[in-house]
């Protein structure tokens, strides 16, 4: 009987020691991606910093030049334009798009309002029929009598 527990106790320590050094390799599995993740977290969010600075250096760059044939309001006024235009324009385009959505309200050349522009679904003339061949309101209902 000794044995068995014996046999059972290193086992049981043979399971804790698999469990351990399984548990300590997805932990450095997981530092060594995560540490690469942070190194391209990093690279990103300096290149987005780059990059706000080149924007306002160009825009200011437009100002400057706007301002030598300009009075210095307008020529603000004109580059706070182009700026809010091309913010607009990124972020309709950073807008996801139904597949074979047009805009809402849209016409075609000719006038007419495009299929599925509409808010609300077209009605029909007639009501849909029950059944195969029968004129509609001649469905009886079982129990009706």
């Amino acid at each position: 009987m000794q044995r068995l527990e014996h046999m059972q106790h290193l086992d049981k320590h043979l399971a804790d020691q698999l469990a351990h050094v399984a548990r300590e390799s997805v932990r450095t599995e997981l530092r060594e991606q995560t540490r690469g993740q942070r190194r391209k977290a990093a690279l990103y969010a300096g290149s987005g910093a780059a990059a706000l600075y080149a924007g306002a250096a160009v825009a200011l760059a437009v100002g400057l030049a706007l301002d030598l044939v300009l009075p210095g309001w307008a020529a603000a006024l004109i580059t706070a334009v182009i700026l809010a235009a091309v913010a607009f324009a990124l972020r309709t385009a950073a807008r996801p798009a139904a597949p074979g959505a047009t805009a809402a309200g849209a016409t075609a050349a000719d006038g007419t309002r495009a299929a599925g522009s509409d808010s609300v679904p077209p009605v029909p003339s007639t009501p849909p029929t029950v059944g195969t061949g029968r004129a509609p309101g001649t469905d009886r209902i079982p129990g009706d009598g």
